[in-house]
């Protein structure tokens, strides 16, 4: 059955975006990152919010613009809006619906992660009681302002599962209690 992972970059003050929703600023911390590497293939769909498909890239002008980690993976995306296109677009399908979009993402991932994108979509996740793991690369740099993380006050209990060190930063990977 598949588990549901929140995942992304953060910037030390916890933001995932800055001003805007701009992903610039994570350009230079691209960088290797063997963690997020052997993670990849283990991802069988996304669960993505609309301001996160349709947001800033930090692949913008190189070949892995518009493409899920760069053009590191391929596979069936839900994207959750309320302006469901007139177009569909291979591999992608928008739901209007947060309940139904999670329930397909997880029948589509199998046994793999559903990988969450977007802060909207990791806090309904986690309110909802579906959200599994939470894992953070936390980049060295005060953004000051922003998209955070997760944008809610209170209190919820993790258990660190892994704590490693790369050259952009530091992973945290934690299950939800």
């Amino acid at each position: 059955m598949a588990k549901v992972l929140y995942a992304a970059s953060i910037s030390l003050d916890g933001f995932m975006a800055g001003p805007g929703g701009d992903m610039s600023w994570l350009t230079p911390y691209l960088g290797p990152n063997p963690e997020v590497t052997e993670l990849i293939p283990q991802i069988g769909s996304l669960l993505v919010g609309r301001r996160t498909f349709d947001g800033d890239d930090p692949h913008k002008g190189d070949e892995g613009e518009g493409k899920a980690f760069g053009g590191g993976w391929e596979g069936p995306q839900y994207v959750v809006t309320h302006r469901l296109p007139d177009q569909n677009l291979p591999d992608i399908t928008f739901v209007d619906d947060f309940g139904s979009a999670l329930h397909q993402a997880k029948e589509a991932a199998g046994d793999k992660y559903v990988n969450v994108l977007g802060a909207s979509m990791g806090r309904q996740c986690l309110e909802a009681g579906e959200l599994d793991e939470i894992f953070v690369c936390v980049v060295p740099l005060l953004l000051g302002d922003g998209v955070p993380f997760y944008p809610r006050s209170g209190t919820r209990k993790l258990e660190r599962l892994s704590q490693t060190e790369t050259g952009s930063g530091t992973n945290l990977w934690f299950r939800v209690d």
